[in-house]
């Protein structure tokens, strides 16, 4: 069966239980702007950049070092028409092991190439999950976004376009 939501993986060295903790701080790799809790089961957070992105995530599946689920309960993005695109998505991480070498497994089910945020989202995504959660794993150190301030070029590009 194919599927066209979005997956990306990283491999690390590190145990899994380095994976979960990373994962489920938030604030170490996507932003520093996340308010509310970001580790247990019902959990709900926010996040938002400037008036070009705002969404509410809550934890619906937290397994200690193998899974983590956030669905998207609110979703807003400046610059698309359908204001529903991520409403209702999820995100999965699913942490195994393989080869000595714990891998990562990053799925936004429902974000599928026929979304206008599509291009602009997986670069991004793929940007958070290979550079700056893989880095938070292996270096305790992320690249999330710093307060006011874009991460990716895309989100530069992002945050430019809609001005």
């Amino acid at each position: 069966m194919t599927t066209s939501d979005f997956t990306t993986t990283i491999s690390v060295d590190e145990p899994p239980k380095e994976a979960f903790n990373a994962i489920n701080n938030v604030r170490g790799w996507w932003s520093e702007e996340i308010e509310g809790s970001t580790d247990k089961l019902n959990d709900e957070f926010k996040y938002h950049y400037e008036d070009v992105h705002r969404c509410h995530m809550k934890l619906i599946e937290v397994i200690p070092d193998k899974k983590v689920v956030w669905l998207v309960m609110d979703n807003y993005f400046k610059f698309t028409k359908d204001k529903s695109e991520w409403k209702g998505t999820k995100i999965s991480f699913e942490i195994s092991e393989t080869d000595n070498k714990t891998q990562i497994r990053f799925t936004h089910l429902g974000l599928v190439p026929e979304y206008e945020c599509y291009t602009i989202c997986r670069d991004a995504w793929t940007n958070y999950v290979h550079n700056s959660l893989h880095s938070l794993i292996t270096t305790g150190k992320g690249q999330p976004n710093s307060t006011g301030n874009p991460q990716t070029e895309d989100e530069m590009k992002l945050g430019a376009a809609v001005r």
